[in-house]
């Protein structure tokens, strides 16, 4: 297990940005998240989670190594749990210094397991987030994972190796498939689980290497985009949205690995 974190965590760049693609042209992007109160989100992941806030245009983003969190003001209609993305994974360095900080901050703590030694956090929306402490990480905070929870485990995994290139593999008992910043682990729900747009998770994204091309090869495959490719001068980055067989929806971009 340490040895799969290990391998995860040595892939990302120590300086906060986004990863260099694989071999398909996809590292992980950003988590996209819907907030009632932005400033109070804010907060919690800079203060409590030790973000740095960085520009993308008129946009605030929020970097860490391995992926960029996006705040969006509006009403979300659920969590993350109930949803196919049930909760996102991040390693730090100490746990025991992590958890004062975020306490510090006024966030909440929902789950504490000591093997290995984890907590989670709810932040606000009903996000679940997961720390797991990795003493070998060169960084406080790195991102490191996304859950999915599927009746089709290993038919997600294999859809997501051959959409992204993503290596497939474990991640202690759960299936799992890597791209660079982000190991994405498959359980089996015990009921068909929700879509993610319109919850306090909106979308995950990933950065991909020539997406013009990316999209159109997806297409081929029988992608249905929700919104084609598309340049978007106010961001000067390149995007485009669909949403995975089992209800993820999913951002594809280009542009932010300058930042």
């Amino acid at each position: 297990m340490k040895r799969v974190w290990a391998a995860a965590i040595l892939a990302l760049p120590l300086a906060g940005q986004l990863p260099p693609p694989n071999q398909a042209g996809v590292a992980m992007g950003h988590l996209h998240l819907l907030v009632k109160d932005v400033a109070a989100s804010r907060k919690l992941w800079v203060e409590g989670l030790g973000a740095t806030p960085v520009m993308l245009g008129p946009m605030e983003l929020l970097k860490f190594p391995g992926a960029l969190v996006a705040l969006r003001e509006g009403e979300p209609n659920g969590g993350t749990e109930g949803s196919v993305v049930n909760h996102l994974g991040f390693a730090v360095r100490d746990l025991k210094a992590a958890e004062a900080r975020w306490r510090a901050a006024g966030g909440e703590v929902y789950e504490r397991r000591p093997q290995p030694n984890q907590l989670f956090l709810r932040l606000p929306g009903d996000v679940k987030v997961e720390l797991t402490e990795d003493p070998t990480l060169e960084v406080p905070i790195a991102h490191h994972h996304v859950h999915f929870y599927t009746a089709a485990v290993e038919e997600a995994r294999d859809w997501y190796v051959k959409t992204f290139g993503a290596k497939a593999g474990r991640r202690g008992r759960f299936e799992a498939a890597d791209v660079p910043g982000a190991n994405l682990s498959f359980s089996p729900a015990q009921e068909p689980p929700g879509g993610t747009k319109g919850r306090a998770l909106d979308h995950i994204g990933f950065e991909v290497k020539g997406l013009e091309a990316f999209c159109k090869r997806l297409e081929q495959q029988g992608v249905k985009f929700d919104i084609p490719y598309s340049h978007v001068e106010r961001l000067g980055i390149d995007i485009a949205f669909f949403t995975d067989p089992w209800g993820a929806y999913i951002e594809l971009t280009e542009g932010l690995d300058k930042l």
